[in-house]
């Protein structure tokens, strides 16, 4: 994930900050508690597409 590209995307549910998870290949969203797929490269910025984080998730840093 380029990392000038991630300062610029904005969770569309909190408008909060995401950060990338390279092993899960999503933008994880902790103030709106989900997690967005990254398909072929290209982010996934809706909440119907999104995941919601466990709490197990949610509680790591």
């Amino acid at each position: 994930m380029d990392t000038k590209l991630l300062e610029l995307l904005v969770c569309p549910v909190t408008k909060g900050p995401l950060t990338y998870n390279p092993q899960s290949l999503e933008l994880i969203s902790k103030s709106a508690k989900l997690a967005y797929p990254i398909r072929d490269g290209i982010p996934v910025l809706l909440e119907t597409q999104a995941r919601t984080l466990s709490e197990e998730e949610c509680a790591r840093d």
